[in-house]
């Protein structure tokens, strides 16, 4: 985090007043504001300063952490026995014969705008990505940090960083959310494994995770709930009447980065802490910053209200469970707009045993379902309305599916052999479904899809891999990974 601290301010009983620190998005410091970098971009051409072989678009991954199950999601298989079948029913949608569970019912009338994998598997029955660990990926690393290490890690006009993860803290700064094993699966999803830290995504939230490179205290505060990465600040302290004179502030910004540059301190600052120096110098912040949205684009997507976070973050299992979705995805649309191209939204709880650690009967999915059709509807209108259908591909994924048979006590524990697969635009094939699973849901009857598929999908969307093959700079085990995978063909 950058601070600008005001050194005449008084100070209230909490120690500070609500305007001591400005910090990311509080103001365009740059002289940039969110409109104006996209103007710049528009007017430079379609993929303006990115490298040749980078194409101008961007990836959303929704991942749902803990496991969903396919059948209470969109693979219901209402003619299988009970026990079997989703246990709340499904819902029509707008392709002909095609069915979804219950809580999807905006989804499912979006269905035509949709492409439904039902024949891909994690290989995966914990909870760790399996995209991260395939004999396709040599690097270890995940989707969004290869992304970074091909693309650069910051977006050469606006100054955004090319790979960030959404947590609910992001949108709703000291939130109350607990820790889980489902870190595990939050950092593996996100991790730079042999790439190195540098590219591991960007969290303007802080929150630490177990894929994460941070040791001791740090990592260690990260798991109880929100050891922030920027929190050894960069501080500039004003007198007050320079507040009210933009060019001295941004004189004394200049000043500070040189200083910086000069001094070496960026030599000693991690990647996550330049990242965060850039965001503020080059105004980039404001795309964090829900407040600059229209009100009513916001009451959009909002989640909130769908369900009490007291009434779901009790059950051990989905501590890091939100209702703050909705936000998620809005923010995660605004990062792409400016520059970003691999945004990573986590939804936690999804782990349904149905033991005494969640609900009884995956009585979470009236929580988490029901969240993910209205945040997912909401994005899909919003990206339409704005012609960035073609421009951004959703991916809605988990490490795994869930059991086809109902456990003792109503929920469903792990299972690998078949995962839940959603995509939508990217100025890829939609409305259709792939494959098929067999007549239980429990693995796939056609030709079967895993990781490094889904992988090489994302990465022929955004990268022109023959071109790609002439850049020198970028490692041969790298490339070999984006270059030589088997996109899902029935996309393409």
């Amino acid at each position: 985090m950058f601070t600008i601290s005001d050194t005449k301010m008084a100070h209230n009983c909490a120690g500070f007043s609500r305007r001591d620190f400005l910090s990311i998005g509080s103001l365009g410091l740059g002289g940039f504001t969110l409109s104006q970098l996209l103007a710049a971009k528009a007017g430079a051409g379609p993929a303006a300063g990115l490298k040749p072989y980078v194409k101008d678009k961007s990836i959303v991954l929704l991942f749902l952490h803990g496991g969903p199950s396919q059948l209470e999601t969109w693979d219901p298989k209402p003619d299988a026995p009970s026990g079997i079948r989703s246990m709340f029913g499904t819902v029509p949608t707008s392709l002909p014969g095609v069915h979804f569970g219950s809580h999807f019912p905006k989804m499912a009338k979006m269905a035509n705008r949709l492409a439904i994998v039902r024949s891909f598997q994690s290989r995966n029955a914990g909870h760790t990505y399996g995209a991260v660990s395939t004999a396709g990926n040599p690097t270890k690393a995940a989707m969004s940090a290869i992304y970074a290490r091909v693309a650069g890690t910051n977006h050469p006009v606006s100054g955004m960083p090319v790979n960030v993860q959404v947590l609910p803290e992001a949108v709703q700064p000291g939130i109350a959310l607990g820790s889980n094993f489902e870190t595990s699966a939050l950092g593996s999803v996100t991790q730079g494994g042999e790439l190195g830290p540098n590219y591991e995504a960007f969290n303007i939230a802080g929150y630490v995770s177990k894929g994460e490179s941070r040791k001791g205290k740090d990592a260690k505060a990260g798991r109880e709930g929100g050891a922030n990465v920027m929190r050894d600040n960069m501080e500039l302290r004003l007198e007050p009447e320079r507040f009210m004179d933009r060019r001295q502030l941004l004189s004394q910004l200049d000043s500070l980065k040189r200083g910086a540059e000069s001094s070496g301190t960026f030599e000693v600052l991690d990647r996550y802490q330049q990242q965060a120096f850039d965001v503020i110098t080059k105004g980039v912040g404001e795309a964090f910053d829900l407040s600059k949205e229209d009100p009513r684009t916001v009451a959009q997507y909002d989640t909130s209200r769908l369900f009490r976070l007291e009434d779901v973050t009790r059950w051990h299992d989905m501590k890091r469970a939100s209702n703050m979705l909705g936000h998620q995805m809005l923010m995660a649309r605004r990062l792409c707009e400016s520059g970003c191209g691999f945004v990573t939204v986590s939804d936690c709880g999804w782990d349904m045993h149905s033991n005494s650690n969640s609900p009884k009967n995956l009585g979470g999915m009236h929580f988490l379902g029901s969240q993910v059709d209205h945040a997912v509807a909401a994005f899909l209108e919003d990206v339409q309305a704005r012609g960035l259908s073609d421009k951004i591909l959703l991916v809605i994924t988990g490490e795994m599916g869930r059991s086809p048979r109902i456990n003792k006590d109503g929920g469903r524990d792990h299972h690998g052999n078949l995962t839940p697969l959603i995509l939508a635009g990217g100025g890829l094939k939609m409305g259709q479904v792939i494959g098929q699973s067999d007549r239980y849901a429990e693995k796939p009857d056609s030709d079967a899809y895993g990781p490094e598929n889904l992988m090489a999908t994302i990465f022929h969307t955004v990268f022109d891999v023959a071109e790609m093959r002439l850049d020198p700079t970028i490692p041969r085990e790298l490339a070999s990974a984006v270059q030589d995978g088997r996109p899902i063909r029935e996309l393409i």
